[in-house]
């Protein structure tokens, strides 16, 4: 029975020096692979594809603003950085970004949905979520939305306290044009058909209590001067036994006083 004998020293050396030279061969073409890969303009984006909502967002504007922001090509691309920059643009809510190779982006765009403006100027709008955003000074066609206004970051309890007034006041046939939580925490609204109510402090659904007083009983005192709840011009709610009311041409207490501590209200 035959049994073969190991290889010489030196030709098993040999074989390792060769197996060690093919593979450092192999790893370096690989390697400058990967860096023309890396940096080869024939993988530089050249093109981004928008799909969803574009309704406020001009695609080529919003693509050349983009570009100028993105870095890297295809392989080198950062996605979450690149869907930071879309989502930095007005109006766009959530931005999802992918490679089409070799040298493409798709991104699926949500844009918000607004429910009111924000603030005193006109470039901020609020969604169902109580977020604020940025128009860009780009409004477009939303519709007679009311007008919210509050301290920062208090935009979400603002909307809750709008919600639950127009549910409030619905009874009457009013409804709200804005609303404002001033930086003292009181609450100012301005009704639909031109009037103010001074609301006090309180949670939304304290204001939603006193609104509703005011629905119940507004029309009675109303009917008895030929007037009805939209002729409602004014009305304080301040009051723990009562509520102020001037209807146009009439009022309850003259127009120049405001409320005073122990001033004797407009009773129900």
């Amino acid at each position: 029975m035959s049994q073969s004998l190991p290889l010489p020293l030196d030709v098993r050396l040999t074989n390792m020096a060769t197996t060690l030279f093919l593979t450092a061969l192999l790893l370096g073409c690989a390697a400058a692979g990967l860096w023309w890969a890396l940096r080869s303009p024939a993988f530089a984006i050249r093109g981004i594809t928008l799909h969803g909502d574009t309704a406020h967002s001009s695609p080529d504007g919003l693509r050349a603003r983009v570009a100028q922001r993105l870095s890297g090509n295809f392989f080198t691309l950062d996605l979450q950085a690149a869907r930071a920059v879309f989502q930095s643009a007005p109006w766009v809510r959530s931005a999802q970004v992918r490679r089409v190779f070799p040298d493409r982006l798709e991104v699926t765009l949500r844009e918000y949905a607004p429910v009111a403006f924000w603030g005193e100027g006109g470039s901020q709008m609020v969604d169902e979520q109580g977020r604020v955003f940025d128009t860009g000074g780009i409004a477009g066609d939303v519709g007679n939305l009311p007008r919210l206004s509050g301290p920062p970051g208090q935009a979400a309890l603002t909307l809750e306290a709008f919600h639950a007034l127009n549910a409030a006041l619905a009874p009457a046939g009013l409804g709200l044009r804005a609303l404002e939580l001033t930086p003292r925490g009181g609450w100012r609204a301005e009704l639909d058909n031109g009037g103010v109510v001074e609301l006090g402090r309180g949670a939304p659904a304290d204001l939603a209590a006193r609104a509703g007083v005011l629905t119940a009983t507004a029309p009675e005192v109303a009917a008895r001067h030929q007037r009805g709840p939209r002729d409602i011009e004014f009305a304080d709610l301040r009051y723990q036994a009562g509520y102020a009311l001037r209807l146009r041409g009439l009022t309850t207490e003259p127009a120049s006083q405001p409320p005073r501590p122990g001033a004797s209200p407009a009773r129900r």
